[in-house]
């Protein structure tokens, strides 16, 4: 299917030090432009209105001095898919590389790789359905629907093999992609990825439920899960509360904590479904599914993988997680980082050289 560029549709917000320039709504303000603080910001919900809080194409440098992708409001390009709206970013030429981000976060998480990836290779960023700049569509998410878009992205945009790289919810899914799509994958990168093994899963005896329970006491735990994720999600979704999390250890090195991240994640949670995407996604993970297991996966892998690994990040508790991954495929490269959950936007320069290296030698295949 043909892309297109999408146009503007909301206006966005100027920073202006600690605070924020909004156009004035009032006849007083009419043509104006008023100051609100970064928390009025939040507690006055302006966030929810689509707006941004960054200028429309912010050109900056990480503190290793890494040219930055531009920030657009509008995004980049879009695809349709199964009728929903996908954005994606398509920069350089060459053999294809796929990023894909992890959960909660959009192809902007991949700010500083893709500048440096696009002067030798054709870079592809995607978000996937229910993140980033994609459609927020009111359906029931899964892995294997993540899988199909990535599989379906591959064959009607990049049209050619490529190497496939993903950071957690989005490492996982790049696994289940290539063992779905053995023939045009060269390669995968899993940056601090979801998943666990089989072993590691516990599995419940789901004896037939009681009519009390289905009809009653499980409407029930379903209203106060809503009014909890509710009440967490207006609370997180704030500039300060983002900035209190990232800087709370899932970013040991807060260098690149500021505000072109903080917008790219404030952004997307101004959709309308926002709210209803994330509960039924954490409602999901929360399920805690036993079928789709890294073992499983990993077993029908063909290609090399090369793991980029954090090894500071604190939502992954299994810190011999990597070393199993390479004891179990051992057609596997593993760099160990001194960072957080995130390394491609922690310590950037270090995942692009380990990248590039890593593709250089892959140079027969791609």
């Amino acid at each position: 299917m043909s892309s297109s560029t999408a146009t503007i549709r909301t206006q966005w917000l100027n920073p202006i030090g600690n605070k924020l320039a909004i156009p004035g709504r009032s006849n007083h303000f009419r043509g104006r432009w008023k100051l609100i603080s970064r928390r009025n910001f939040a507690v006055n919900k302006t966030v929810a209105t689509g707006t941004s809080i960054m200028t429309p194409s912010v050109v900056a440098v990480s503190s290793q001095g890494l040219q930055q992708l531009p920030f657009k409001p509008e995004g980049y390009n879009y695809w349709k898919w199964r009728s929903y709206r996908i954005h994606y970013v398509e920069k350089g030429e060459g053999f294809p590389i796929v990023l894909i981000h992890g959960f909660a976060s959009s192809s902007f998480h991949w700010r500083y790789n893709i500048p440096e990836l696009a002067k030798r290779y054709k870079v592809y960023a995607l978000d996937l359905l229910g993140f980033g700049w994609s459609e927020k569509t009111l359906i029931d998410y899964d892995a294997l629907l993540w899988r199909d878009q990535v599989v379906d992205f591959l064959k009607e945009i990049v049209k050619q093999p490529a190497v496939l790289v993903g950071n957690s919810l989005g490492g996982f899914t790049t696994l289940l992609a290539a063992a779905a799509l053995p023939d045009k994958i060269r390669g995968v990168s899993l940056l601090n990825s979801a998943g666990r093994f089989g072993d590691d899963v516990s599995t419940t005896d789901k004896t037939e439920e009681s009519a009390l329970h289905k009809f009653i006491v499980k409407p029930m735990e379903e209203i106060f899960q809503r009014v909890v994720v509710r009440s967490a999600f207006w609370i997180t979704m704030q500039p300060d509360q983002i900035e209190a999390v990232l800087k709370s250890g899932v970013y040991r090195n807060h260098s690149n904590v500021n505000d072109y991240l903080i917008n790219s994640i404030l952004r997307p949670a101004a959709d309308p479904n926002a709210y209803e995407v994330y509960y039924r996604l954490l409602k999901q993970l929360m399920s805690n599914p036993t079928k789709y297991t890294l073992d499983s996966v990993l077993s029908q892998l063909s290609c090399p993988l090369l793991l980029l690994w954090g090894d500071l990040d604190p939502w992954v508790h299994d810190r011999a997680k990597p070393n199993r991954i390479k004891d179990f495929y051992p057609n596997t490269s593993l760099v160990n980082l001194q960072a957080g959950h995130y390394p491609q936007d922690e310590v950037p320069e270090q995942v692009n050289k380990a990248l590039l290296d890593w593709l250089s030698t892959l140079a027969s295949e791609i």
